[in-house]
């Protein structure tokens, strides 16, 4: 995935924030009215946005004359593959996850032992997958047509990650 430069972000966070999931889109000045505090041309929020279309980030569709302009995917689907690249990163993965999860909050543990406990089937009593974060009924991603699905990585299959377990 595509890390984003400042600007990219910044329009990133507009969208993820402004597109609600009923919603077909926003256009290339209301994106440009919604970045306050920047005083950005209007032909730099459309490179921008159509750079961002390239690079896979966001999906466009012709209205008239203008193309409005969503999210491909959630923001939590965007970080979760940010993770997944830095793991990606050399060394062994194994280390890096173990070094992580002794990183993280108690809370934050609990939330990926429901994650974990859910996509194994294993969900504890009175955890639900809405409860974890996972996407689902009642979710706002899900509700926002989003996916917060994240592959796996280039040359990697379920099937293997599986075999690892």
């Amino acid at each position: 995935m595509t890390r984003l430069g400042d600007l990219e972000r910044a329009v990133m966070d507009v969208l993820w924030d402004v597109v609600p999931g009923t919603s077909d889109g926003v256009t290339v000045r209301e994106v440009a009215d919604a970045l306050d505090g920047r005083e950005l041309a209007y032909t730099t929020v459309m490179t921008v946005l159509d750079r961002l279309a390239g690079k896979g980030m966001v999906q466009r569709e012709r209205e008239g004359r203008a193309w409005r302009y969503r999210p491909a995917a959630s923001r939590e689907a965007h970080i979760a593959q940010l993770m997944l690249d830095a793991l990606d990163l050399g060394g062994s993965r194994d280390a890096a996850l173990v070094r992580f999860a002794r990183s993280v909050t108690g809370t934050e543990a609990e939330v990926l032992r429901a994650a974990l406990g859910s996509e194994a089937g294993l969900s504890g009593p009175g955890t639900t997958g809405s409860e974890a974060g996972l996407s689902g009924p009642g979710t706002t991603g899900s509700e926002a047509g989003l996916t917060d699905r994240v592959d796996p990585p280039a040359g990697r299959r379920p099937a293997d990650e599986a075999a690892e377990r």
